[in-house]
């Protein structure tokens, strides 16, 4: 999506990064593993601070905002940071241990999102076992001075956009609700993406099941309509967090900034709908392939009807003659053994001439 701008509420005048003072006793000895990547940001700029304590004690005294960057914390990882910007209980139990859905929570002043991300996995064709979506799960932490994303999964790494608003420092000054802006934005473009390629998947099984010499299986379109109720399940949830962003009043979200909100919006609705046309799409590609295998289920059972009615002349006539009755003439003829004969293969291709003119054979 192209980048959008929004237009503060009230903004400071910008103004040299004031001088690092070391506060006592609040040095970590070691920063834990889950840590990515972290920065405090003073009227968009990073500040050079070492000490995570540090910086989040002069965000709050008003200077700026920390933004904190978590990939698959652990329970003790979590507990330094709830203590860290005061996090509810509950929010914390939820990034520990993950939730199956997107929502949005506000405890006090603080916002706790959930949001499930999707990626395509790339394979060389559709089979039935083939892995299409992954799953995974951003929750960010939302308050006045400070902004921290937990990342579950390897998709959507968040790197590559803390790089871009680092370049643009007029918009990382907007504050911590911009970054979450730009988190669903980034995160609905990656739903968008799965959209297109997953229609490219759509397409080529269609394409192999209405083909004149397509197959009949339909265990792909299955694998497809698992994959597709995952991809369901990750996206439309959203939709209830982005109406809330976008309609309702939170202390930590200018009012301004819900048009902003209002458009990752409109682009999760279309990608919703799309998804919901993928369903119907496969449902009818389901239908004409099981149709398919009707077809050719029935077209083997008359090509096995025509030939036994074929083999049944030779087995009637051989029947007839080989029972031990003494008064059966034609057994003393001279000619009537290769007149039977000549009655079997006669009525074998009339037989098979038949079931051909029938397209059964």
């Amino acid at each position: 999506m192209a980048d959008r701008r929004f237009i503060p509420a009230t903004r400071r005048p910008s103004r040299p990064a004031p001088p690092i003072r070391r506060i006592a006793n609040k040095r970590w000895a070691t920063t834990p593993d889950s840590v990515q990547a972290w920065g405090w940001y003073v009227d968009g700029e990073k500040q050079k601070c070492d000490v995570l304590d540090l910086a989040t004690e002069r965000a709050k005294e008003g200077e700026g905002f920390v933004w904190l960057g978590l990939k698959d914390p652990t329970d003790e990882d979590m507990s330094r940071f709830a203590r860290q910007f005061d996090l509810h209980p509950l929010a914390i139990e939820d990034a520990v241990e993950g939730h199956t859905r997107s929502k949005l929570e506000q405890f006090g002043d603080t916002l706790f999102c959930v949001i499930s991300t999707v990626a395509y996995v790339d394979h060389e064709a559709v089979t039935e076992t083939s892995e299409i979506v992954s799953t995974g799960q951003i929750m960010v932490f939302l308050g006045e001075n400070f902004v921290m994303t937990v990342r579950r999964g390897e998709n959507t790494p968040l790197y590559l956009l803390r790089q871009q608003l680092e370049r643009e420092p007029e918009d990382l000054a907007l504050g911590p609700a911009y970054v979450l802006y730009k988190v669903l934005d980034r995160i609905v473009d990656d739903y968008m993406q799965v959209v297109s390629d997953f229609e490219t998947d759509i397409d080529e099984v269609e394409e192999d099941i209405f083909a004149q010499s397509g197959t009949t299986g339909v265990d792909r379109v299955y694998n497809l309509k698992r994959e597709l109720i995952e991809f369901k399940r990750s996206v439309v949830p959203l939709a209830a967090p982005l109406s809330a962003l976008s309609t309702r009043t939170y202390p930590v979200v200018p009012p301004e900034t819900r048009a902003y909100f209002r458009e990752v919006a409109d682009h999760h609705t279309d990608a919703r709908e799309s998804i919901l046309s993928f369903d119907e799409v496969l449902s009818t590609i389901l239908q004409a392939g099981l149709a398919r295998v009707g077809v050719a289920d029935n077209q083997d059972m008359r090509r096995l009807s025509a030939v036994v009615a074929v083999l049944a002349v030779p087995t009637t006539l051989g029947a007839v003659y080989g029972m031990n009755f003494d008064n059966m003439p034609e057994l003393h003829t001279r000619y009537g053994y290769f007149v039977v004969l000549a009655v079997m293969v006669l009525g074998m291709a009339a037989c098979i001439a038949y079931f051909r003119d029938k397209g059964w054979l």
